[in-house]
This record gives C-alpha cells, sequence and structure tokens, in this order.
C-alpha cells in the first residue's frame, strides 16, 4: 500500500490548537511542538489501514501459527539467543520472565529486527490523533488514545533530545524491535545495557529487558505454565458459560470442570483462574486450551489468543532449538 503523505498538519487549525495546550501540560516549549506537529503529515493509508476489513477471512489458527512458526524465524530465534545469551539471562533473574518469551515477542514484532516499520511515527500518530476514521466502531477512544501517543512520543524525544521527524515505525506508531507505544517507551521501558540511555532501536539488551519489565508490570508470574491441554465433549460443555468471559482468567479448576471441560495431570493442581481458549481453525474443528494468567499476561501485548499463542509456540521452538544446539 502506498504510503503517500497528505497535508502538513501546520494547516490544520485543530493541530495548532492542540500543540499549545499539549505544551502548556507537558510544560514543553510551545513553539518546538507547533514545529514538530506542523511538519508532519497526513497519511491516508494509514487512516485506511486502521479500520477493519470490509469483507474479513474466516480466522485460521493453523494459517496464522504457519506465519510465525517457520523455520528462518526460528533458526534468527536461536542467533538471537546465543548472541544475547547473558542479558536474556539477566533479564529472566530480575524479572522473572523466560528468556524464551522475550526471544520469542521480538521475533513476532519484529523478526528480530529485520522489520521495524517505515512509517514516520510523527505522521502516523498525528493521522490517528486528528484524522482517525470515523467509521470505526471505537473511533473517539481511539483518537484520544493516539493524542496521548502523541503527547508522550514528543515528550520522550524532547527528553531524550532526538528528532522527532526521523524517527520511523509501525503504522499505529509502535517502535524499535519490540514495537513499543510512545506511552509503553515511557512507562515500561529500561536501560539495559546501562549506557546512560534508552535504545530500543539499536540496543538489543535494552529491548529484552524491556519486554521482561513490560510482562513483569502486567503480572507475570513466575513459573506458571500459560496454558494447559483441554478436552471438550459435545454436548456435555457448557460452552457459553466457559466463553462468556473470553479471554479473561475466571474460573477456579473445580469450577472449570464442572462445566464439562476436562483436565487433567498438572492442570488440576492448578491454583489460578483459568479462561477456555479457542482458535477457530477455518472450516475445520476449532482448537482449545485451558489459558492461566500468564497467558493472558502475554495479550497485553497484543490482544488477541491467536497473537499469544504464536508467541507461546515461537518460544517452545526456539527453546527445542537452543537446547539441541548445547
Amino acid at each position: 500500500m502506498a504510503n503517500t503523505a497528505g497535508t502538513f498538519f501546520s494547516a490544520s487549525s485543530a493541530a495548532v490548537d492542540w500543540s499549545n495546550q499539549a505544551a502548556e501540560r507537558l510544560q514543553l516549549d510551545p513553539q518546538w511542538v507547533r514545529k514538530q506537529l506542523g511538519q508532519a503529515r497526513r497519511l491516508p493509508s494509514v487512516e485506511r489501514l486502521v479500520l477493519p476489513p470490509s469483507n474479513p477471512a474466516a480466522k485460521n489458527w493453523a494459517a496464522y501459527r504457519a506465519r510465525f512458526i517457520e523455520p528462518q524465524r526460528i533458526q534468527a530465534g536461536l542467533r538471537f539467543w546465543q548472541t544475547h545469551h547473558s542479558a536474556l539471562k539477566r533479564a529472566e533473574r530480575e524479572y522473572g520472565v523466560p528468556a524464551s518469551v522475550v526471544v520469542a515477542i521480538i521475533g513476532v514484532e519484529t523478526f528480530y529486527g529485520q522489520y521495524t516499520g517505515n512509517f514516520r511515527v510523527i505522521d502516523a500518530l498525528a493521522t490517528l490523533a486528528f484524522h482517525f476514521p470515523a467509521a470505526h466502531p471505537r473511533a473517539a477512544a481511539r483518537e484520544s488514545f493516539f493524542k496521548g501517543e502523541l503527547e508522550q512520543f514528543l515528550l520522550l524525544n524532547w527528553r531524550n533530545g532526538t528528532d522527532p521527524q526521523g524517527i520511523r515505525g509501525s503504522y499505529a506508531g509502535a517502535m524499535g524491535l519490540p514495537q513499543f507505544m510512545p506511552s509503553s517507551w515511557a512507562r515500561h521501558a529500561v536501560d539495559f545495557d546501562g549506557n546512560g540511555r534508552i535504545d530500543l532501536f539499536g540496543s538489543p539488551q535494552d529491548a529484552i529487558g524491556s519486554v521482561a519489565n513490560y510482562f513483569k508490570a502486567f503480572g507475570w508470574r513466575p513459573g506458571m505454565p500459560t496454558h494447559y491441554p483441554v478436552t471438550l465433549t459435545p454436548g456435555q460443555t457448557d460452552m457459553d458459560s466457559l466463553m462468556a468471559p473470553d479471554i479473561l482468567p475466571t474460573f477456579s479448576v473445580a469450577n472449570f470442570v464442572s462445566k464439562g471441560a476436562s483436565l487433567s495431570g498438572d492442570a488440576l493442581q492448578h491454583t489460578g483462574p483459568l479462561a477456555l481458549i479457542e482458535l477457530l481453525n477455518g472450516p475445520d474443528a476449532p482448537s482449545y486450551v485451558a489459558g492461566t494468567e500468564n497467558f493472558y499476561t502475554i495479550t497485553r501485548y497484543n490482544w488477541s489468543s491467536y497473537y499469544a499463542m504464536a508467541v507461546i509456540d515461537l518460544a517452545e521452538a526456539v527453546a527445542r532449538e537452543m537446547q539441541n544446539s548445547r
């Protein structure tokens, strides 16, 4: 899709007014804020990209999984782990998040830095802050969200002395190896290589520490599995009750089992809540797992059970390669 830039935001009275208000809120130089936002350009392609597809394809877990759990990405993950073994080990020790999960997040997000996005972040964020498509079902909330992200992006660059015009990322404004939004960078990014600055573009160590810190902040529980196998018997399982909370872990093991979901082995000893995770497979039968609080934590990175399961499967695949390489 062509990334064709439209009008400059210097021509938008709404953007100029917002610049002045944001500068006051953030205690920044109003002239600098007006200049930065004024040089941003509206991107019609971004407006199209954030809209749900008009004819969405049927969800297919097998097809989704195949995009990420494939030999090139697994081998790249193995090389990344071997290269940054000490940083990953330290992150696991300090934050309690397995190295395999951190490796998998960076692998799914950017193929270990190969694809970090080619949209100017200030263009993307300004477009979504001031021209979020009204056809979107959550347009008002999303526009408000992106105004907040635009503020955080400007504040980050001001504090770091970096040029907002030169930073590129995804069409939604996510940046660097771990694809952090500006607010996530502000809250969760860490200087893990100890050089006095946070660089999620050029420092894999900072990316590793920041992903681990993010998961810790969202409640990752060291040692807890992400999910367990589950068996459902048609006609004997209360699917309506089990699916009602979606991916939020809600049911105790006893409650889960009482609704007709069969667990075995370690799952029966699990002490926290569970959720029934449904993964559709196009025309074939869906796949199901019992998701734990750690499964839910992965979805705080991307609100999708398909995404979380891809991260988990890539983590396991790279961990196996790592084990075999020793």
